[in-house]
């Protein structure tokens, strides 16, 4: 076997192997890239109620606890409460949480659940533990070798003797371009 069919075999054979953690890294990567403008890992819902009746912190037990949750039908999923500030009620329940501001009565009712997929494969990005971090450095290792062999899977124009070397360099040039712009 020649030196150009190796190449080409071990190229195809570990893109495929190698398929699923370039998907997880990809939409992981978009995903944490976006950060700013959304909570990839949870989704975060917000609600707001009026609570009736004298709600002062002299008068707030676990009876009112419970009648507040009850309203909000959250009443069996309470955890704690405490009070952050004089005038301000803040109590935990599963999923979640209630703000209660005693003054106005007025309540929002923030509950908290995983975003399917993307939570799981972000921690994969994130790395969980030491077998994933050996995958992924196989997987690295990997990435800097399809790189490095797919220059070499065109011969002549659509090679390295000009479209390769342009777009290669074009590759090479923005990323150090950018992190110029960034530093």
């Amino acid at each position: 076997m020649n030196i150009y069919k190796l190449n080409r075999a071990l190229h195809r054979d570990l893109g495929y192997f190698f398929i699923g953690m370039c998907l997880i890294y990809a939409v992981s990567g978009i995903a944490i890239n976006h950060i700013r403008d959304w909570n990839p890992n949870y989704v975060i819902n917000s609600q707001s109620y009026k609570v009736e009746g004298n709600i002062s912190r002299d008068f707030i037990s676990k009876d009112k606890i419970d009648e507040i949750l009850n309203a909000l039908g959250e009443k069996s999923n309470y955890k704690s409460h405490y009070f952050p500030a004089e005038d301000k009620l803040r109590i935990f329940i599963d999923g979640g949480n209630v703000s209660v501001d005693l003054n106005t009565g007025d309540c929002t009712l923030e509950t908290i659940r995983r975003r399917p997929i993307f939570f799981e494969i972000n921690r994969l990005h994130y790395n969980p533990g030491v077998l994933w971090t050996w995958f992924s450095d196989a997987f690295c290792v990997a990435l800097a070798f399809l790189s490095i062999s797919g220059l070499f899977i065109l011969k002549g124009k659509k090679g390295l003797k000009w479209r390769g070397t342009i777009l290669g360099l074009i590759g090479i040039i923005v990323p150090i371009i950018l992190l110029l712009l960034y530093l």
